[in-house]
């Protein structure tokens, strides 16, 4: 898939999560490109620009030795470590970074980015801080997923189009429905989002006929379709929370009985096999 705008701002936001969460002072990450080579795109409180829009080779520094081993791995101080090759010494040294890890977005197996933290101490950095940077991984990694299938429906032309715009609309009228006191008017507005499901075909030709069963023929209870919704249109944990009214923790659990239920490894494979099954359209 070809990277856009919208991928580098999940980048961004992913590098702002990962300071404000680990407290690390520096962030920066990228895309992968053609050719096995990710350009560092996004910055976040760096003192310089020595690393704007620099390549790094897959196999080469912290960064392409991530892409090649598709995970995590961290030097203590940069300069100095036997761990990696050295190629890349001349910017790093300009921000004057030390301790620094990178983590690779793998999206279905494949690397297609990695995120960045630094100290500019010689400094371990910690498991609290590895742990952190992998999840802000896996949220790039989720929302790529979600935004691929987006692409590859829009790319069949109008009809994809048009069948985003049922999500959309599937979506909000999910997250409306439990805004209403009306017991009557909910089930209404209930019964107008299975509609948008009712003998439908997805784009690329798998049935999704009215309130069909999920494998083994196990049924969704609303709340799990009102959160796989959410997450089909990008939103993390915490914004399907604000959207639906609940906390970040009960959309947590609503969507792992989800992915249960789906076999879904993964919240992209839970989007995916929840439209099979006809609970999304």
């Amino acid at each position: 898939m070809t990277a856009d705008a919208s991928d580098a701002v999940e980048i961004r936001n992913a590098l702002l999560r990962l300071r404000r969460v680990t407290g690390l002072p520096v962030a920066f990450g990228g895309l992968m490109e053609a050719g096995q080579r990710m350009r560092i795109s996004e910055l976040s409180g760096t003192a310089t620009d020595a690393l704007r829009s620099f390549v790094v080779t897959s196999g080469n520094g912290l960064g392409g030795k991530s892409v090649v081993l598709a995970r995590p791995c961290v030097v203590t101080d940069y300069s100095a470590s036997r761990q990696i090759s050295h190629e890349y010494d001349a910017p790093v040294a300009v921000e004057g970074l030390r301790s620094v890890l990178a983590v690779p977005v793998v999206v279905r197996h494949g690397v297609r980015g990695v995120l960045y933290g630094a100290l500019r101490t010689a400094l371990p950095l910690g498991g609290r801080m590895l742990e952190a940077a992998v999840e802000a991984a896996r949220d790039v990694e989720r929302a790529l997923v979600v935004r691929d299938e987006a692409r590859t429906l829009a790319a069949g032309g109008g009809a994809g189009a048009g069948w985003e715009q049922v999500r959309e609309a599937h979506t909000a009228l999910r997250a409306l429905a439990p805004k209403i006191a009306d017991p009557e008017l909910r089930d209404e507005l209930l019964e107008a989002c299975a509609l948008l499901t009712a003998g439908s075909a997805s784009p690329t030709g798998s049935a999704s006929p009215t309130g069909s069963a999920s494998p083994a023929g196990v049924r969704p209870a609303p709340r799990e379709v009102d959160v796989l919704a959410c997450v089909a249109a990008g939103a993390t944990n915490a914004v399907a929370a604000e959207r639906l009214g609940v906390t970040p923790e009960t959309v947590k659990g609503y969507l792992r009985s989800a992915m249960r239920k789906l076999r879904a490894r993964t919240r992209g494979e839970a989007v995916v096999a929840a439209r099979r099954a006809g609970w999304l359209p």
